[in-house]
């Protein structure tokens, strides 16, 4: 009987370890459908992550552009008005010059007409200085003694009969001088244009 009782006490270690590794299967078998499960979700908590910061870096890649292209158009923007601030000041100056240029040139008509010649020198040479001064300034003389009248650079005061037809359209005479600075007008001349 003991052979027989042995044969059982086989047959259940036998069965037992056939049993064991169903179990642990299907115990292995759950964690890792868990851990399959957590590893998926966790694949798409990583996606979802890299998905907002793709979104998020677009975002920021897109407002530092605009604010680059805001601050480099106020630079531009600033050194032009700075450019026209210096250009409308010193057309201020000039344009505040100009009857100062006009005193000179009559007191050295004066001058010649009255025969003083030491002032006469000495004043020409400061008007020539001053004129030069402004000359490298910018300043320019319009020329206007026979040229074609020229709403541009004109401002006709009156008009009188042409001496002859060469003249008419054209100025006769120049009342008061015109200046340009950098190639603008800043004063028009007063002129009589023939007819």
């Amino acid at each position: 009987m003991e052979e027989k009782e042995e044969k059982k006490d086989i047959e259940i270690q036998e069965d037992e370890p056939i049993e064991q590794p169903q179990q642990e299967t299907e115990q292995q078998q759950a964690p890792e459908a868990e851990s399959s499960s957590k590893r998926h979700k966790g694949r798409r908590a990583h996606v979802k992550a890299l998905e907002e910061a793709k979104a998020k870096y677009a975002e920021l890649n897109e407002t530092y552009l605009r604010l680059y292209s805001e601050f480099d158009n106020y630079r531009k923007r600033t050194a032009k008005e700075k450019l026209e601030l210096s250009a409308t000041a010193s057309a201020a100056v000039m344009k505040d010059l100009l009857p100062v240029l006009d005193d000179f040139e009559r007191a050295i008509q004066n001058m010649e007409k009255n025969g003083n010649e030491a002032d006469l020198q000495g004043v020409t040479l400061i008007y020539n200085k001053f004129k030069s001064t402004l000359q490298k300034r910018g300043l320019e003389e319009i020329v206007a003694i026979d040229c074609d009248f020229n709403t541009d650079e004109h401002e006709a005061l009156t008009t009188i009969p042409a001496p002859d037809e060469s003249k008419k359209g054209k100025v006769i005479d120049v009342i008061q001088k015109g200046y340009k600075l950098n190639g603008v007008v800043i004063r028009f001349a007063r002129v009589v244009v023939g007819s």
